[in-house]
């Protein structure tokens, strides 16, 4: 009995300890609400200066790897620009391996006999991946201004109109535009993902940017200053996430950067569970990475304490995978070894993480829903299964973060687009599929694990866990029954093969 008491009590400590640490990041969340309302709701708005005079050059650039679908797309999107035509300067830096490049070839001669300074910028391998692509067409450009949209962006018309004049101020290094959604009503996964982004860009970057903390390019739908780039050492590919490294060392270098929420580049979001989950995969590699390599030189800059430990969350926010992960595990086995501890902080404590977890998440996304849509009560209604998703996007995110904090290279996988924004529209038989069939059988063993431990928590009367067993549970099920029924549709083969004859691109 004293060994079974002493062994409750270990696991009580590990268990409160993790929901502790998770509450930190809750609770950091309502400083961003904070600092939203603060500086934005209520502070004067920013007015647009008014344009150069004479107009700069601007150079746009197109970073693209097997992206036969958006391509075509994309290249007309940005010759529609509303911009002094003899100014403006295309280039597309193609590492395709597939007819992306002859798709490619096409257009350009199309769209350079009307008259556009349109260039096809290829390179001889993949050094570098994406960053090494734009440090390329960087030595080649002749703007003063680099703008950067990936495959699956539309940037509206007016985009230059409403970026360029801010680069007024000398300082300004970078200017971002927040990201729209050209088709979140496709299905419940893309809709999901839009509340996930609106709550990133409308309050996170909002807030860092206008409370003076530093904040990052997303590596699309943005403007820089080429001295910002150059000045700060180019883009670096040692790690996945170049945009937010650059970021910091530009940030760091002096410059400032501005982030418009008014101006809005639309976006296709993926719509395939695996193709979700590389992009996330990435993005939570590339973020541990960055962190490692600039959170000691920010430390041990003259920067505020204030925009250090602003750095420190924004950069270890990935860490929270691995909390949520460790915490999946030992939440069923808590409802028997609670019983055996009999801690009186135990319910205090685990009252304390649902403020400042769960109910921090539902507030901080219903006041980005609230402030961008006008049906915002209805969208609300999603809200559960965002947080239901996330965590079950959490063992493969945490899976990235331990790649991340190890000193392995990995490759850049981009995101898969296949041009899909209206509800009905196929993609399943489409190339550039993907998936790991392991990890459904992963997350549907943590969902049986979780269906046990709520018919448990049913029996023992524990009425405060059941919402929290069941919304882990569903959300292990969901992750795990998209994941099988998309990675089962890849294997089908493909229509590039029928109509080729040969095998789908390497990726």
């Amino acid at each position: 009995m004293l060994v079974s008491h002493g062994l409750g009590i270990a696991f009580m400590g590990v268990y409160l300890s993790l929901i502790v640490l998770l509450s930190l990041y809750g609770i950091h969340r309502y400083w961003i609400l904070y600092l939203y309302f603060r500086y934005y709701k209520w502070a004067k708005p920013y007015r647009l200066p008014a344009m150069f005079d004479p107009m700069p050059p601007v150079t746009i650039q197109l970073p693209v790897y097997n992206e036969r679908y958006v391509i075509e797309r994309l290249m007309d999107a940005v010759c529609r620009l509303d911009y002094p035509r003899h100014l403006l300067e295309v280039q597309i830096l193609d590492d395709s391996t597939d007819d992306t490049r002859q798709i490619i070839d096409a257009r350009v001669a199309q769209l350079r006999s009307q008259g556009f300074d349109i260039v096809h910028v290829r390179r001889s391998d993949r050094t570098g991946f994406k960053a090494g692509a734009l440090a390329h067409g960087l030595s080649r450009s002749r703007g003063r201004f680099m703008a950067i949209f990936d495959a699956d962006f539309l940037p509206p018309a007016d985009f230059l109109r409403k970026t360029i004049p801010c680069f007024q101020d000398p300082q300004l290094g970078m200017v971002q535009t927040r990201w729209g959604h050209l088709n979140e009503n496709y299905s419940l996964l893309t809709w999901i993902q839009s509340i996930f982004l609106d709550g990133h860009f409308l309050l996170e970057h909002t807030a860092r940017n206008r409370s003076g903390a530093f904040f990052n390019f997303n590596g699309t739908a943005g403007v820089w200053r080429r001295e910002a780039i150059e000045s700060s050492g180019g883009w670096q590919h040692d790690t996945l996430t170049e945009d937010l490294d650059l970021s910091y060392r530009a940030q760091m270098n002096g410059w400032k950067f501005l982030f418009l929420p008014e101006v809005i580049c639309p976006a296709e979001l993926p719509v395939d569970i695996n193709a979700f989950k590389t992009q996330q995969n990435r993005w939570t590699m590339g973020a541990i990475q960055t962190a490692k390599k600039m959170l000691p030189r920010i430390w041990k800059s003259p920067v505020s304490l204030k925009v250090k430990i602003e750095a420190t969350f924004h950069l270890t926010a990935c860490v929270g995978y691995i909390l949520m992960a460790v915490l999946s595990l030992l939440l069923p086995l808590s409802l028997y070894f609670r019983r055996q501890s009999h801690w009186p902080l135990t319910g205090p404590l685990e009252g304390f993480a649902l403020l400042a977890t769960t109910l921090s998440v539902f507030i901080f996304y219903a006041i980005c829903q609230r402030d961008l849509y006008p049906n915002w009560k209805s969208r609300l209604r999603n809200l559960p299964m965002m947080i239901s998703v996330g965590v079950g996007m959490c063992l493969s995110n945490a899976r990235a973060v331990l790649q991340g904090l190890s000193s392995r290279h990995f490759e850049f996988r981009r995101t898969p687009k296949y041009s899909v924004t209206a509800r009905g529209s196929s993609w399943k038989k489409k190339i550039y599929r993907g998936g790991n069939p392991l990890a459904a059988f992963i997350e549907m063993a943590f969902a049986i694990y979780f269906l046990g431990a709520f018919t448990v928590a049913y029996s023992l009367k524990q009425w405060v866990s059941l919402p929290f067993i069941a919304l882990f549970g569903f959300g292990y099920a969901y992750v795990a029954f998209l994941t099988a029924m998309h990675g089962l549709s890849s294997w089908q083969k493909p229509a590039f093969e029928l109509i080729t004859g040969k095998s789908e691109p390497a990726e």
